[in-house]
């Protein structure tokens, strides 16, 4: 049942997910593609926590923050991921009132942490470069665990903002979202209450979220910018250019797509290309962030690489032993 009867008007239970496509050979297509996704995603992020966690190499304030990233990553995508491929086979595509609610809240949590762990992630970079001899000072384990409750804080009170919206509103029918997930623009769109209060509170809570990493990002940069054109070794460039890029190159994904959907005017975009863009920034970056960093970081890389030769002497060795015996 989509509706209760309640005196006059009937309330929504139950919302109808209009997903991607309506084609079926293309529904079991991408059902085969975002599977693949999903499953790289989980493998890559669950790989780089065990690499940071277990590598003694890799013990640094950087590292923790990326570690923190990955299960971000895991968390932003099986928000939406693991209903949308249930919903490309099933014949209805339908979500409950509640799970609307938590669906729209988790995706906006970690969303939001993901962009405050950059803007740390790039403090971090700038302290290292511009302040290296006070690194280990200004970015002490008390000085992480404070930024990494700041974001995780950041991300609950948004999350909250958009929960607590949602039921504010009156959904009264018709109860089919133009998505393939509970994103806050459809469910506008879908309510009967006047929603102007709660439309001003969710756009200035992402806006702030949006505008203050990105100063902090820039500001970072800039910085880091000078400090390194300041270099008179070209090795030492080199270096803390290595350092930036794989940070740098999530960041322009992340925030590329980000300003697509919240900055750019409606008129210049239709709800086909929202969903494709949503489907990058939600699905497909949390599978590559992984893979920036093990490709273009070289500690991560040197990290991998002896992980792999231990594993192969310990392989060796069994053989060895095992043709003794």
């Amino acid at each position: 049942m989509d509706f209760l009867v309640d005196a006059n008007y009937t309330t929504v239970t139950q919302f109808i997910l209009l997903g991607l496509t309506d084609d079926p050979v293309l529904r079991v297509i991408l059902f085969i593609i975002i599977l693949c996704i999903y499953l790289v995603t989980l493998s890559g992020n669950l790989s780089t926590i065990l690499l940071i966690r277990t590598s003694p190499q890799l013990q640094h304030p950087m590292y923790f923050f990326l570690s923190h990233l990955a299960s971000t990553d895991i968390g932003y995508s099986s928000s939406v991921t693991p209903n949308m491929l249930v919903n490309f086979l099933g014949e209805r595509k339908n979500i409950s009132y509640l799970g609307c609610a938590i669906q729209l809240g988790s995706a906006a949590f970690f969303g939001t942490v993901e962009c405050y762990l950059l803007a740390v992630m790039a403090y971090d970079r700038f302290v290292a470069i511009c302040s290296p001899l006070l690194y280990s000072t200004k970015m002490s384990t008390q000085v992480c665990v404070q930024l990494l409750i700041g974001a995780y804080t950041g991300g609950f009170l948004n999350a909250f903002s958009f929960t607590i919206s949602f039921f504010s509103f009156l959904f009264r029918g018709p109860n089919r979202i133009n998505h393939f997930f509970c994103d806050f623009t459809p469910l506008v769109e879908l309510s009967c209450s006047d929603d102007s209060v709660s439309i001003i509170l969710d756009t200035v809570s992402v806006g702030f979220a949006i505008m203050f990493t990105v100063l902090v990002i820039a500001v970072s940069y800039i910085y880091i910018l000078i400090t390194i054109t300041k270099m008179h070794s070209t090795g030492g460039r080199q270096k803390a250019f290595s350092t930036c890029t794989s940070h740098l190159t999530a960041v322009t994904l992340f925030y590329g797509t980000i300003m697509f959907i919240y900055v750019m005017p409606k008129s210049c975009y239709s709800i086909d290309q929202n969903k494709v863009v949503s489907v990058f920034y939600m699905v497909v970056i949390p599978m590559l962030n992984p893979l920036i960093y093990s490709l273009k970081n070289n500690e991560i890389k040197g990290a991998l690489k002896r992980e792999f030769d231990r594993k192969n002497s310990f392989l060796d060795m069994s053989v060895i032993l095992w043709v003794f015996i």
